[in-house]
């Protein structure tokens, strides 16, 4: 059976995913230019160090600066992408995500991760596990979030978590606290379509609309509507009308999504996301350029693709 098709309809929203080893000022500045000029969200990795060849740059912790950002932006949404669920308790992650909607008045959404980076769970003596543990982990964690977020009394003894009449005493702004999941792999799809409000991958469209096309049949094998779920991608974006810079930009990326050239080379990029049933488009500022003209950047890819209406 062909899955049900995802037709999008409105306009692509933007939002900035600022590298947080930059100073914090820094990304201040660039999530209140995004508040200001219309983005739609500020997003925050959640890493200790980087990948072993990068393990001596230094990396701020993801929630503390969630919660600051919170405070110092009015309109864009906020969230990490995406929190590892190998390194808070399910019942510390709920209470911390109420007490952040309430702090932004209602603009968190709570992303969510399995965990992957090894190197960060050695060092600090967190386990892993094999890929297999941390889904069927994922499956729980996400579960008992969920429960807590929607005013539950939890009782749930399983192999990873034992929890009895845990609740979160106060409430979220939102009626339905949004949970996104990080997710590319088949078996997570499975995850994403049973669980997640959102969904978020690294892609370009192509990759996209495939790993869209595998999301919806494990929502057909529920009954959900595939549409229900909101969709974002990012890829690392370098804007630059030098020819040769934009291909050795992409090549940099060693693999990663990536998108180089001018700003309409990204805007006909975000038509073809659009198309795979992309929501939204989040943007890393790592290649942006230099700080002093990193909202002009901004500005001119966000003008590129209101130009795609």
């Amino acid at each position: 059976r062909q899955p049900t098709p995802t037709v999008r309809t409105d306009p692509v929203d933007l939002s900035l995913w600022p590298s947080t080893i930059q100073p914090w000022a820094d990304v201040v500045r660039g999530a209140r230019h995004a508040d200001a000029t219309g983005w739609h969200a500020v997003y925050v990795a959640d890493h200790f160090m980087g990948p072993d060849r990068h393990e001596g740059v230094a990396w701020r912790e993801a929630t503390a600066q969630l919660a600051a950002l919170a405070a110092l932006t009015e309109r864009v949404r906020i969230s990490p992408l995406v929190l590892s669920a190998t390194f808070r308790h399910p019942a510390v992650v709920a209470n911390w995500a109420v007490a952040v909607d309430q702090i932004s008045d209602g603009r968190l959404t709570l992303g969510l991760g399995a965990g992957w980076q090894e190197n960060e769970h050695q060092r600090y003596g967190i386990p892993l596990g094999s890929p297999g543990e941390r889904r069927r982990r994922f499956v729980d964690y996400v579960g008992i979030v969920r429960a807590l977020l929607d005013g539950e009394t939890v009782h749930h003894a399983g192999e990873w978590f034992e929890l009895e009449g845990a609740h979160c005493p106060a409430r979220p702004v939102q009626q339905r606290l949004p949970i996104l999941i990080g997710a590319k792999g088949e078996r997570m799809l499975g995850v994403v379509a049973r669980q997640a409000d959102e969904w978020n991958m690294w892609s370009l469209p192509a990759a996209m609309e495939v790993a869209a096309e595998r999301l919806a049949r494990h929502c057909d094998e529920i009954g959900r509507d595939p549409a229900s779920i909101r969709r974002s991608t990012q890829a690392l974006v370098l804007v630059t009308e030098d020819r040769a810079a934009a291909d050795a930009g992409v090549e940099r990326a060693g693999g990663r999504a990536a998108v180089a050239g001018p700003p309409e080379v990204f805007a006909e990029t975000v038509a073809g996301w659009s198309e795979a049933g992309v929501d939204e488009v989040i943007v890393p500022d790592w290649d942006l350029g230099p700080v002093d003209a990193r909202a002009d950047v901004m500005d001119a890819l966000r003008e590129a693709v209101a130009g795609l209406g």
